[in-house]
């Protein structure tokens, strides 16, 4: 009983301890840009609506730090999810060609010239390219005996790279400013200023977490193993493909709306393993709000950098991410296990 209880304190004072380094992390999102604002001054500034600060800040500062914590949230739960169904800490959402397949809807879109039609046509048909894909591996993947996840890591695999080389021949005919539209949209970007988009990426995120906790116990009890989980009372076939599917429209969203941001639903939830552990209860919250603190804070380093420019932020993600993943395993004793 004791030992239960401190597990359960240890759990408390690390997601305590995440929500006090995400409030750091806003404090300095808010704070940081080619314009310092002082943070002291908030509640000054967001009382004079005609001022430049207030300007700033509502339009410009708070609607991206939302954008980030949405994304960031949802692509790192998507990555510990993932991991946990496939017992594979490098599998993320853009080994299973989702996030590819949204790249290439939007490539497609941009390629075609829909992108003027409507604000909603990018991440639409964004949305729609990681949706097909789901269909297009989880439907290859079913044989007879039913749901393969060992065929359905190597078809995603394989549809990557399909999309990968279909967005090139279509980068390859396309004209000089489509060619830097989808370039941009690959490399990433929180720049996005319709509210609606991004209460979408914000509610369906929260949705997301919501929904996962009800899959806590059966993702512990898939560490052990299909076979076992069954024995344990886990209907595995049903539980697979309802997470599976979650993770897939987590993605989707994501990137439809911020394009293809890298490292986050990998590095992530791996960290917070090497932290925390494996147990699914406290794990799915800590690799949100991990992921919300990353991009937060890779989103500031991309827009202050090289102030008054800006660098795409998957350049910083793909940095960070993959120097911190290296370090920390480097250092680390013993290999982290899903099992």
């Amino acid at each position: 009983m004791a030992g239960i209880r401190t597990r359960y304190w240890k759990w408390i004072v690390f997601l305590a301890a995440l929500l006090l380094l995400l409030a750091v992390s806003v404090a300095i999102s808010l704070s940081s840009g080619e314009i310092d604002i002082s943070l002291g001054g908030l509640p000054q500034i967001l009382s004079q609506p005609d001022s430049m600060e207030f300007t700033i800040l509502t339009q410009i500062r708070i609607p991206r730090l939302i954008l980030a914590i949405a994304v960031g949230g949802a692509l790192s739960l998507s990555g510990a999810i993932l991991q946990g169904i496939y017992r594979n800490p490098l599998v993320e959402p853009y080994t299973l060609g989702i996030s590819g397949g949204a790249a290439l809807g939007i490539a497609i879109a941009i390629v075609f010239g829909l992108n003027s039609l409507s604000f909603l046509t990018l991440p639409v048909f964004g949305f729609l390219g990681a949706i097909i894909t789901l269909f297009l591996v989880y439907f290859l993947s079913i044989k007879r005996a039913g749901l393969s996840i060992n065929s359905m890591l190597l078809i995603g695999v394989m549809v990557s790279f399909i999309s990968s080389s279909a967005m090139m021949f279509l980068m390859s005919i396309s004209t000089t400013d489509n060619l830097q539209s989808i370039v941009f949209w690959v490399m990433g970007s929180l720049d996005e200023s319709n509210s609606m988009l991004i209460r979408i990426a914000l509610y369906s995120s929260l949705a997301g977490l919501i929904i996962t906790y009800f899959f806590a116990q059966p993702l512990n009890a898939l560490r052990l193993g299909n076979a076992k989980a069954k024995h344990l009372g886990i209907n595995t076939d049903v539980t697979v493909r309802l997470l599976f599917f979650v993770a897939s429209l987590l993605t989707g969203i994501a990137v439809s709306v911020a394009g293809v941001i890298g490292f986050v639903g990998l590095v992530i939830p791996h960290l917070v393993r090497l932290v925390i552990g494996n147990d699914y209860r406290v794990l799915l919250a800590g690799s949100f709000l991990g992921g919300a603190i990353f991009l937060v804070l890779s989103d500031t380093i991309a827009r202050t950098i090289i102030a008054p420019n800006e660098l795409p932020i998957g350049v910083i993600t793909g940095f960070a991410g993959g120097l911190v993943f290296i370090i920390v395993l480097s250092r680390s004793r013993s290999h982290v296990k899903l099992n």
